[in-house]
């Protein structure tokens, strides 16, 4: 059995290209943020049920030094498994687009505003809403909003007459956004935050918005994919500081026209 003390030294690159690359306890603000700098994001078991077959399914590897074990020897292991697939879906933020319709309904009628950090721990509680499995378990939400109050963490939210429809919420690395997960109440409206926060990060030097995870719905937002080691290489490449993003609440009309809408 193999052990990394940290995240540092774990070879993400030589990991399987579709399973866990580590198991590890260890959901603390500073190290989940050494995680997503090394490409790496975190599935913490909902229950006792999904820890159990984290580690019936997973142990030969582990023994075999297949999988490695991140952190304190002390912690449950099996009780987070961590994942960078191979490839990686991501979306340059100069590609971000809305559909025709999408567009012309904000053009025409939809009164929606976006707004950044307005409201972080809300879009993280909307979206773990309903889930399953419930992978934002209360530990994980923790760690994320003391990483949003140290400035790693946003959110973009979108705004009907007051109230909240949608938003995306993730982790800053440089010039890479890790997007955790996205949610709507009004269709659409989840595809606007993305293409807010794309519009938003490119203003402060961004480049890369990161899906993490390949789906229909990402490839719809205009994701493409990228082998780990071209999108581990984007991460070491990029400075650790950059300008904060523009915090002003906006019309959503202005994404219909501002991103090459097709």
């Amino acid at each position: 059995m193999s052990r990394c003390p940290r995240w540092e030294a774990l070879d993400v690159l030589g990991a399987a290209p579709d399973g866990p690359v580590a198991f590890g306890a260890d959901l603390s603000p500073a190290g989940l943020l050494a995680a997503y700098r090394a490409g790496v994001y975190p599935f913490p078991a909902s229950d006792e049920y999904t820890r159990a077959l984290n580690e019936v399914v997973f142990a030969d590897q582990v023994q075999e030094g297949r999988i490695r074990l991140v952190g304190e020897e002390s912690a449950d292991p099996y009780a987070v498994s961590w994942w960078s697939p191979d490839p990686r879906p991501v979306l340059p933020v100069s590609a971000t687009h809305l559909s025709r319709n999408l567009a012309r309904r904000l053009r025409n009628r939809l009164p929606w505003s976006t707004s950044l950090d307005r409201r972080f721990e809300g879009v993280v509680r909307e979206c773990r809403a309903d889930r399953v499995p419930l992978w934002l378990t209360d530990e994980l939400i923790a760690s994320l909003v003391r990483l949003h109050d140290l400035g790693h963490a946003h959110s973009v939210e979108v705004w009907e007459d007051g109230e909240l429809i949608g938003g995306v919420f993730g982790l800053q690395v440089g010039s890479v956004f890790s997007m955790d997960s996205m949610f709507f109440h009004r269709p659409g409206a989840s595809k606007v935050a993305v293409t807010d926060l794309a519009e938003r990060f490119a203003q402060s030097g961004g480049e890369l918005l990161d899906a993490q995870r390949d789906s229909p719905h990402v490839r719809d937002l205009g994701c493409v994919l990228v082998p780990r080691e071209e999108y581990v290489q984007r991460l070491h490449s990029t400075a650790r500081d950059s300008l904060p993003m523009p915090a002003a609440t906006l019309p959503a009309r202005r994404l219909a026209e501002a991103t090459g809408s097709r």
